[in-house]
C-alpha cells in the first residue's frame, strides 16, 4: 500500500498548471495530470472534484473571506472605508496562497479558455454578492451597498491584473490602494453637479 505523501496536493497542482500551459486547459485529462504528477485518480479525488478545482479550489474561500473582513471592520468606518480595509486586509491572504508568479500562470490559463472565464465571472459574481450582504449587515442601504460591492470588485480584480502582470516589490494590498487612489482621483475630476450635455 503506498504511504500518504503529504505533497501530493503540491505535485498535483504544479503536474496540472504545467500540462495546463502546455496543451491548453481543455486538452488536459485528469488522468494525465495524474500520470504527470506520478500519483492516482484517487489520490486526485482527496484533494480536488474536477480539474477545474486545481485552478479555482483556493478563491471559492474568497467570498466568506471578504465579507467576514467586512463585518469585522472598524465601526467608525464609513462603508466604502470598511470596504477597502477589508480588501486590504484578504489581499495579503491571498498573496501569500499564490504568489504573483503562480497567480500570473493560473491567470494566463483562464484567459485562454470560454469554459474557465465563465467560471471566474460566476466566482466574482459571489463575491459581490456576499460583500453586498456585509455592507448591508453594517448598515448601507442596499442600492449603495450594491454599488459599494461592484466598486469593490472592479478594484481587486484590477490590483490583481496588475500585480500579476507586473511582479516586482509591490504587494497586492498596495495595488488595491493603488487602484482605489486611481479611481478617487479621476472621479474628483467629474462635477456632479453640472447635468451632462444632451
Amino acid at each position: 500500500m503506498p504511504r500518504w505523501d503529504p505533497h501530493a496536493e503540491d505535485r498535483l497542482r504544479e503536474a496540472a498548471l504545467e500540462l495546463f500551459l502546455e496543451r491548453g486547459y481543455e486538452n488536459v485529462t485528469v488522468a494525465e495530470i495524474t500520470e504527470r504528477a506520478g500519483l492516482t485518480r484517487r489520490s486526485f479525488s482527496r484533494y480536488f472534484t474536477d480539474k477545474r478545482d486545481v485552478l479555482f479550489a483556493e478563491s471559492e474561500r474568497l467570498p466568506a473571506a471578504l465579507a467576514r473582513s467586512v463585518r469585522h471592520a472598524d465601526d467608525s468606518l464609513s462603508p466604502f472605508g470598511a470596504l477597502m480595509a477589508a480588501l486590504v486586509d484578504v489581499a495579503g491572504a491571498v498573496a501569500d496562497q499564490a504568489p504573483a508568479p503562480l497567480a500570473a500562470q493560473r491567470r494566463a490559463i483562464v484567459r485562454a479558455s470560454p469554459e474557465l472565464q465563465e467560471r471566474g465571472r460566476t466566482k466574482f459574481a459571489a463575491v459581490t454578492d456576499a460583500v453586498a450582504d456585509a455592507l448591508r449587515d453594517r448598515g448601507a442601504a442596499a442600492s449603495e451597498a450594491a454599488l459599494l460591492a461592484h466598486v469593490g470588485v472592479a478594484i481587486f480584480r484590477t490590483a490583481f491584473e496588475r500585480w500579476t502582470d507586473q511582479p516586482d516589490d509591490v504587494g497586492l494590498p498596495a495595488r488595491i490602494r493603488e487602484a482605489a487612489a486611481e479611481l478617487a482621483t479621476s472621479l474628483g475630476t467629474v462635477d456632479f453637479t453640472t447635468p451632462p450635455r444632451p
